[in-house]
This record gives structure tokens, C-alpha cells and sequence, in this order.
């Protein structure tokens, strides 16, 4: 039976019996695998290649349980972007504009979470790699013009792949897909012939260790403690070293998605077909898309018994999505790269110092001054670790590229009245390739701004990272919102859902605030 539908600040759903889902299993699976390893794919980045190695190099295995606490916050958060968009074939981002005030109000504040979006730090960090092929050994401030003109070039060239496809989504699909299999492959095999069995204790013991923290060591340095151990001997708790907090918070913030990247689940929800999306639409690509089109706005089905039958049906493939790829995906994706910083990080002459364009370097350059390997599998391995990592920044900085674009292209498309009234079903590539040769434009301003600072790869990810908390942090809430007002009661949360989501706003937004109070305040203070 159809009930009201709530009035919101954009115009109504339509309203469309939901399609019948294909049963899950092998006959099935080019039609189920999708959002889950894009995801994957695009969460094995920055933060699994840098700061996931750059924490276990100097913390070890013992601070990994911050990533188990951090993916699985962000699980419930990807269901429920993926509740919405299954029920109204919308993105969220469409939800957040159908609240108070309106489309005008939260345009502007999207566009002020998306600022760690607007910086390309991964294309600059790839770059550092090319350099290094090139020049054979890691590149120095010496060779800053080569590393600036390479980064250049990567963010020209990043953005060919969503030219062609038929769907964009469908190119993101296949690159991540590929993605995925080489670097877990080959991090893989590092791990099982070169990585000692203490090595693989250490790292993977570490996403159980609850309650590490690290704290001054009385020398200068730091070492890690358990907060619940210490109270249990001391009757108090330990003081936390708070002068890495910068990067723990960027740790966090990378490990899973980070920022309003989980948010286009929604998207790729819808663009994948499943549940209402079949019915809304996607986004055409440049090239062989002529056929594809997009709803301005979104439909709804009836809540009678056949819908919610197959609602279940829909709701076992967000689930088995989600912790069946996309969560395993993400703990492969920090726990093998921090693999091999464990074995070989010590090993590299940059390990502990803060050297221009050292980070992304450091485990392929332990491998290239690894003693206990010949010199030829060393140079060889050396060789493949620095194109593993090109695998892992360029396709992860398209992804970027793509979800400003797409954010921003489904915002205009179902929020702006007069885009709804001009522009045909077919036309919303237009928008999006504006979009994206804007943003590439900006890309190289903002490019050039950070190359002006010393360390600027590093520098650039650690911003990202930490402005990406803020807005997880702050768009969970928001979610939980549009999901508890907005579904019918029958689709609505769970208790343990909304608990999920709601933990996951607190710990970012309490993340975030630590970050500016310790590392911002004290810049304005003295």
C-alpha cells in the first residue's frame, strides 16, 4: 500500500515498483561485484601507502587497532549511504539537500567539506615514483623541477580513463578492479617470501591490540602502552603523546575511504543499478555513453509485501558488499603494504628522517639496501615495488578527480531548478566534464601552491587526510538524519545500525577537533 511521501526541499520522488534482484552467487557475478571493490580500489591510497607504513615503521604492529576501530565505524556508514540510495536511486548527497534549509544552505557547506578534495596529493606522490624510475635512486631537492613537471603530467593524464566506457562508472570499475588485484598481489608475495612470520605477528596482532597508545618514553622518544594495562597497574590512565597526533589522525582518515569518498557509495549504488538506481539512471561517459541517461530526481516504491521481499533481496547485496569485500578489502589493503615497511623501512638511509620526497620511498628504498637479498632481486624488486606504487597512487587520484566530479555533477543535476527544467535526461555528462576540466585546472594551481612548500607530497596527504575527517565526521550525522526522517519506518535503521553511524561521526568529528586544537591553535597562540 502507498503512503504519503515526506515533503522536502526538492521535488517529490516518482514512484516505481522495485525490480526483482538476480539471486547472489557465481552465475551472478559480474552483476553483484562492483561498489565494494571500487571502493577497495580507491581506499588503497595515501593512507595504506603512506601513513599506514609510516605508523608501523615507527609504532610497529601496535597502533593498527586504530584502522580495525576506523573501517568498521566507516562500514556503517557505507550501509547506510547504501540504504538511501537503494530506496530513492539517488545519491546522498541528493538526501542532504532534501533537508532544512534547503539546497542552497548545504551546497555551500559540501563545498566547504570537499576542500581536502581540491588538493592533489596523490598525482604529486606518484610522481615522486616516476622520478625515481627515471632517475634511479630517490629523487632529491635537487631534482624538484622533475618531480613538479611529472606531477603535472600525472594529473593531465589521470583523467582519460573516465573518458570512454559507455557508463563512467564502468571504466572506475574496471581500473579498480585491476588495481586491487596487482597490488594485493604483489604485497602479497612480498609477504610470504620475504617478510618474516614475527613481521606478519606484528602487524596483524596489531588490529587487536585495543587501547595502545603511544607515550613519551622519558628519552626523547616515544613507545607504546596499553591505556587499559597501565590503569590496571598505575590506578591511572597514561599521558598520550599528542605530537604525532597530525598523523594519527591521518592514519585514521585513510584507513578504509576517508572524507566524503564513502559517501559516493550512493552514487555508485545508484550507478550500478541495484535496487531503485536501475530506474534513475547514471552518468554518461564522453565516449560510447549516447544511450545513457539520468533522472533528475529519484523514485520511490510502494511498501507492500512483494517490494519488501525484494528489498531483502537488495539489502543482502549492500551487505555482502560491504563486509564481505569492501571490509576485507580494506584490512588486506593496510595491513599488507605495512608488511613490508616492518621488513624492510630500517633498511632504506631515509628511514627516520624528514627528507623531501622520502615518504612514498621508504619501503621500496629498504628493499633496494636490503642485505640480506642479492643484488639483482634487489634492484629487480626495487623496480616493481616503485610501478606497485604508481598502480596505487595514479588510480586513486583518478578516483578523486572523478568523485569531485560526480559529487558535484549529481548536486547541480538534482538540486538546481533550472538545471532540471533545461537540461534533457542525456545531458548530464555535460555538467560533469565542466566539472572535471575545471577541477583539473584548479589541480594544477593547487599543485603549484604546495610545491612552493618544502616536503610538499607528504605535506599534501597529511592535509588531505585530516580535513577528510571532518567530513566523515560530520556528513554520518547527517545521514543518520535523512535515513531516520526520510525512509519509511519499515526501511529505517536499525538500533545497532544507528549506533554504528553515530560512532563513526563521533570519532572523526573528535578526531578532527584534537587535531586543531594540539597542531592549529597553538600556530595562532604561540
Amino acid at each position: 500500500m502507498t503512503k504519503s511521501l515526506p515533503k522536502t526541499c526538492l521535488p517529490t520522488w516518482d514512484v516505481a515498483d522495485l525490480p526483482e534482484p538476480k539471486p547472489l552467487g557465481l552465475r551472478n557475478l559480474t552483476g553483484f561485484i562492483g561498489p565494494g571493490i571500487v571502493m577497495c580500489g580507491i581506499q588503497i591510497g595515501g593512507g595504506e601507502w603512506l601513513f599506514g607504513p609510516a605508523i608501523t615503521a615507527k609504532y610497529g604492529g601496535g597502533l593498527m587497532w586504530i584502522a580495525t576501530v576506523a573501517i568498521i565505524s566507516q562500514v556503517f556508514y557505507n550501509v547506510e549511504c547504501g540504504r538511501y540510495a537503494l530506496y530513492t536511486g539517488e545519491p546522498v548527497f541528493t538526501g542532504f539537500m532534501r533537508t532544512r534549509p534547503g539546497p542552497g544552505f548545504w551546497v555551500s557547506v559540501i563545498l566547504v567539506l570537499s576542500l581536502g578534495a581540491i588538493i592533489p596529493g596523490l598525482s604529486t606522490n606518484a610522481a615522486v615514483l616516476l622520478a625515481s624510475l627515471y632517475l634511479g635512486q630517490p629523487p632529491t631537492t635537487d631534482n624538484a623541477w622533475l618531480v613538479n613537471a611529472i606531477a603535472y603530467f600525472c594529473l593531465a593524464v589521470v583523467v582519460l580513463p573516465v573518458l570512454v566506457g559507455g557508463k563512467v562508472y564502468n571504466m572506475i570499475q574496471i581500473v579498480m578492479t585491476i588495481k586491487v588485484f596487482v597490488v594485493l598481489s604483489f604485497c602479497l608475495f612480498i609477504g610470504l617470501f620475504f617478510v618474516s612470520a614475527s613481521g606478519w605477528s606484528d602487524v596483524f596482532s596489531g588490529f587487536f591490540k585495543f587501547g595502545n597508545v603511544p607515550v613519551a618514553d622519558g628519552q626523547g622518544g616515544e613507545k607504546i602502552v596499553n591505556a587499559f594495562t597501565y590503569f590496571a597497574a598505575n590506578g591511572e590512565f597514561p599521558v598520550i603523546e599528542l605530537s604525532s597526533i597530525a598523523l594519527l589522525g591521518a592514519f585514521a582518515g585513510y584507513a578504509g575511504g576517508g572524507g566524503l569518498g564513502n559517501a559516493t557509495y550512493s552514487n555508485f549504488v545508484r550507478d550500478k543499478g541495484w535496487g531503485m538506481g536501475s530506474q534513475v539512471g547514471a552518468i554518461a561517459s564522453a565516449v560510447g555513453g549516447r544511450k545513457v541517461t539520468l533522472s533528475h530526481i529519484g523514485k520511490v516504491f510502494p511498501i507492500d509485501a512483494d517490494n519488501l521481499r525484494k528489498w531483502k533481496g537488495w539489502w543482502r547485496y549492500i551487505l555482502t558488499d560491504q563486509f564481505f569485500i569492501w571490509m576485507p578489502g580494506c584490512f588486506m589493503g593496510m595491513a599488507l603494504p605495512a608488511l613490508l615497511s616492518i621488513e624492510f623501512a630500517a633498511s632504506s638511509p631515509m628511514f627516520g628522517l624528514n627528507l623531501d620526497y622520502s615518504q612514498p620511498l621508504i619501503a621500496a628504498d629498504g628493499i633496494r639496501h636490503a642485505e640480506a637479498l642479492n643484488p639483482s632481486t634487489r634492484e629487480t624488486l626495487w623496480v616493481i615495488t616503485l610501478i606497485v606504487g604508481l598502480m596505487v597512487f595514479l588510480p586513486s587520484q583518478m578516483s578523486i578527480v572523478d568523485d569531485f566530479s560526480r559529487r558535484w555533477t549529481d548536486i547541480i543535476w538534482s538540486g538546481n531548478k533550472r538545471v532540471r527544467e533545461r537540461f534533457n535526461s542525456h545531458q548530464a555528462s555535460r555538467i560533469y566534464y565542466t566539472i572535471l576540466t575545471c577541477y583539473v585546472i584548479w589541480s594544477f594551481i593547487s599543485a603549484t601552491i604546495f610545491l612552493m612548500f618544502g616536503n610538499a607530497p607528504a605535506l599534501m596527504v597529511l592535509v588531505i587526510a585530516n580535513l577528510n575527517n571532518v567530513a566523515l565526521g560530520f556528513t554520518a550525522f547527517h545521514v543518520w538524519w535523512v535515513n531516520t526522517r526520510m525512509l519509511p519506518p519499515e526501511l529505517r535503521p536499525r538500533w545497532y545500525n544507528q549506533i554504528g553511524i553515530l560512532s563513526c561521526g563521533f570519532m572523526y568529528c573528535g578526531l578532527a577537533t584534537l587535531v586543531f586544537f594540539v597542531k592549529i591553535v597553538p600556530l595562532f597562540t604561540g
